[in-house]
């Protein structure tokens, strides 16, 4: 959501003083916020897909593996190197005030300077010591694919920490139209057509980089007016900002990387223990599995600023109220995606390409453990903007810790099926501890009613659809157009029930920012 624009959805400027918000107002601007959230997400999710389709067919499983093992490591070097600045801009920026007479431009050289002097001297070492980098990852050619890696992490980083400011100062629209948009559909285009004047996996992966750079740029101009740039802001901190700042930021650093990499570890271990060929089905099946989170996803980068506002004023109640609102929203979008790569995993990793079918087990058990991450919610946000990093790090490291632990045992005998039994049992630690660590923490119920209902009809209108297409045409395509076709129908049915319907008018009166009609229904039963 954004926290500087006064808008008709009811947004507040950064540094807006408390209104008098209940739980039902907070709710109502998360639903609204979410839904920008969620359609960008929608079509991040459906350009991400097209990128996988994109490198899976074009490289093969050997080339796609180092592809995929490529963006594993730009993407953790880039969450290292962030040191925690990027959740920690989410956290400050809306208890500041923004414009030339405030003081939110102060944190930008606070929360920018170390992170990019880290990405340089990363960079710099990183291209240096390529060759023997990709001897042990990519094969023996892979050192320029490498080089050209490292180089990029500057940018990467940059890039990410000025998204983090334009979830701050910018309607959701502007950091949707960025994040969800344009890098995700670039990545794609330029990727194939890299493919289509016969590139290889350097001129591949440049144009998957390429996107980032652009986005930079445009993050710049997004920031500056609202932060008073140009206009006389002072932008030199005070010795107090960095130490208030750091002492929130440096304990997500490492917990920044671990939920960075959660994938892309597996990716890395698998291409250095297995072959790159199982790296690339494992990175096949996890481009799956993140697109299923998509939906939580754009969720909490809707509401982070606003789960920050509250919890930095004592409201805990109306925060656990966005919090259930939100997680039961996830659910219902979530775990139908779920179940459905669950039970037909031959059918959606053949789209790849045949040989990537190897990873239908893989997919099976991540699909099934994602059951869990979405089913507690952005349990990490309410830990993180609540100033409590230090709980979201144990539960990081506890997952790395089974994550890497069970993949350096099952990776060299069971390859990608290895990997997501690791990752599996990470991802189940790290969101029990969570979930535990920020029930204690806001002091709330974090489930209710509505939330168990919500999870009861979606696993059982998902498991009558999934049990038809398997009867019909089994796991493959068929079975899933059966089950597909049968869910739809069931949606439709559940339409003309009037008390859907109520529910849906109730929600959409919602999104528009008018008062509410009495309680809403949970989503499910619009389902």
């Amino acid at each position: 959501m954004t926290v500087t624009t006064s808008s008709p959805a009811g947004d507040r400027p950064t540094g807006a003083g408390p209104g008098p918000d209940d739980g039902a107002t907070e709710t109502r601007r998360s639903v609204r916020s979410g839904v920008a959230g969620l359609v960008g997400a929608a079509t991040s999710g459906l350009f991400g897909f097209v990128l996988a389709v994109v490198i899976t067919r074009g490289y093969g499983t050997t080339g796609s593996g180092a592809f995929f093992a490529a963006i594993g490591v730009v993407t953790v070097a880039a969450a290292v190197c962030t040191l925690g600045a990027e959740t920690g801009l989410m956290w400050a920026l809306p208890r500041r005030r923004a414009g030339a007479s405030g003081d939110a431009a102060r944190v930008l050289p606070v929360a920018l300077l170390p992170p990019l002097l880290f990405a340089v001297l990363i960079a710099v070492g990183g291209a240096l010591f390529a060759g023997p980098l990709a001897g042990r990852l990519l094969g023996p050619e892979g050192a320029p694919l490498l080089a050209v890696t490292f180089v990029a992490v500057p940018v990467v980083v940059a890039m990410n920490l000025l998204l983090a400011v334009v979830r701050c100062v910018r309607p959701i629209r502007l950091y949707v139209a960025v994040q969800f948009l344009l890098l995700p559909v670039a990545r794609p285009a330029l990727v194939g057509a890299a493919l289509l004047v016969g590139g290889g996996l350097v001129a591949g992966m440049t144009g998957w980089l390429v996107p980032a750079a652009v986005a930079l740029l445009v993050c710049l101009m997004m920031v500056a007016r609202p932060l008073g740039m140009g206009d006389g802001v002072r932008l030199r901190p005070e010795s107090a900002d960095w130490g208030t700042f750091w002492r929130f930021a440096l304990p997500r650093a490492a917990s920044a990387a671990i939920d960075a990499g959660s994938m892309w570890v597996g990716v890395l271990l698998t291409s250095a223990l297995a072959t790159p060929a199982d790296a690339g089905v494992f990175g096949a099946v996890g481009r799956y599995v993140l697109a299923g989170q998509l939906a939580m996803q754009g969720l909490r980068v809707a509401v982070s600023p606003q789960l920050s506002r509250l919890l930095g004023r004592g409201e805990r109640v109306a925060a656990a109220a966005v919090h259930r609102q939100l997680t039961t929203w996830g659910m219902v979008l979530s775990w139908p995606v779920y179940l459905l790569l669950a039970v037909f995993g031959p059918a959606f990793l053949a789209l790849f390409g045949p040989e990537f079918t190897a990873g239908a087990a893989a997919l099976t058990v991540l699909a099934l453990a994602m059951l869990i991450n979405t089913g507690v919610g952005n349990v990490q946000s309410l830990l993180l903007m609540g100033g409590r990093s230090g709980l979201h790090l144990a539960g990081a490291l506890a997952g790395l810790v089974v994550t890497v632990g069970l993949g350096l045992l099952l990776i060299p005998a069971y390859g990608a099926t290895g990997a997501a039994l690791a990752w599996a049992a990470g991802i189940a630690t790290e969101n029990l501890t969570a979930v535990t660590c920020a029930r204690l923490v806001v002091r709330q119920p974090l489930v209710d009613a509505g939330m168990l209902r919500a999870a009861t009809a979606t696993v059982g209108g998902v498991g009558l659809a999934s049990a038809a297409g398997l009867a019909v045409g089994g796991r493959g395509i068929p079975g899933l157009l059966v089950a597909v076709a049968v869910l739809a129908a069931g949606c439709v049915g559940l339409l003309t029930l009037p008390r859907v319907r109520h529910g849906i008018r109730a929600t959409m009166v919602q999104i528009r920012g008018g008062a509410p009609q009495g309680p809403p229904s949970p989503p499910s039963k619009g389902r």
